[in-house]
């Protein structure tokens, strides 16, 4: 096989050993600093995946993450935060890691290369959801197997990867490759090229939640107050939305169950929750659109 791009040697770091330590940390910041540069570069790749995932999420679909080590972890990372940050069901955005929950905290060996436990791993998906793969050299097994599998039932795929020459970016649907170059340390992907996936994997997840309207303007209207930091800050988004003081955006939050949207409804519509709720079912949940047409 031919060496994939992730395992060249960079030339700006062959003397990195022999650096001052504060010159090694100069050194590693020069070269992350390609990475957004990187992203940039594939920006209408992002965009489209994004399109895709937001019309699965508003027929009833799901988002999967898939990946290996360092990939999967970041895919796990990207699901687990999307519930309370957009109080969307846990189902909607899952990650899966080759080796399972064990291999979130240690090396699984030859999980990796396990075509099989790929399909299985991937047997969850349905025709309706999107399947995400993650990985820097795009040549794991494990993933060629969920890519099988997804294509079998009919499942969108999207390989997220940083080598052009891999085989997720031959056989995914759409691909967002970030070509960041060598690493600092040959072969360790943890570093622009797990930066480089955890901006993308940032962008899909945020994007798609903005378009099917868990944001107004650029207000997280949709997070779960569950600790007195959240609480203070839905009560500052209520504040800063409804134009109201800080004591009317309290109450109103307290006869919602700290529903922020509901909150901002009863207070510009002068309602109650019930009847609050009943207007955002009516324009699908999207706080932008009731308010579009109250101004209409």
């Amino acid at each position: 096989m031919t060496e994939a791009i992730t395992e060249y040697r960079n030339e700006n770091t062959k003397d990195i050993d022999l650096l001052s330590t504060i010159d090694m940390v100069r050194k590693m910041n020069e070269e992350d600093k390609i990475v957004a540069n990187v992203v940039g570069d594939v920006a209408s790749d992002i965009a489209s995946a994004i399109d895709t995932i937001a019309k699965a999420f508003l027929k009833g679909g799901r988002l999967f993450y898939f990946g290996a080590g360092t990939s999967g972890r970041l895919g796990i990372l990207d699901a687990s935060e999307c519930p309370p940050t957009f109080s969307v069901s846990a189902d909607m955005v899952q990650g899966r890691i080759a080796g399972g929950k064990e291999a979130l905290l240690f090396a699984v060996e030859g999980a990796e290369d396990n075509f099989e436990a790929g399909k299985e791993d991937a047997s969850v998906l349905t025709e309706k959801d999107v399947c995400v793969v993650i990985s820097a050299s795009g040549n794991p097994k494990y993933l060629l197997g969920v890519l099988e599998k997804a294509d079998e039932i009919g499942c969108a795929t999207i390989g997220v990867t940083c080598n052009s020459q891999g085989r997720i970016a031959q056989e995914a649907g759409q691909v967002i490759c970030t070509e960041v170059g060598p690493e600092v340390i040959a072969g360790s992907s943890r570093l622009k090229a797990g930066t480089a996936q955890k901006m993308v994997l940032n962008m899909l997840s945020t994007g798609s939640m903005i378009k099917i309207g868990k944001t107004y303007e650029n207000f997280m209207i949709d997070l779960k107050a569950v600790n007195e930091k959240l609480k203070d800050r839905a009560i500052r988004i209520v504040v800063q939305i409804a134009q109201v003081s800080h004591s009317e955006a309290l109450s109103a939050l307290l006869k919602c169950n700290w529903e922020i949207k509901t909150a901002i409804v009863m207070l510009k519509m002068k309602t109650d929750a019930d009847n609050a709720r009943l207007e955002l079912r009516k324009h699908g949940g999207v706080l932008r659109k009731l308010i579009n047409s109250q101004n209409a």
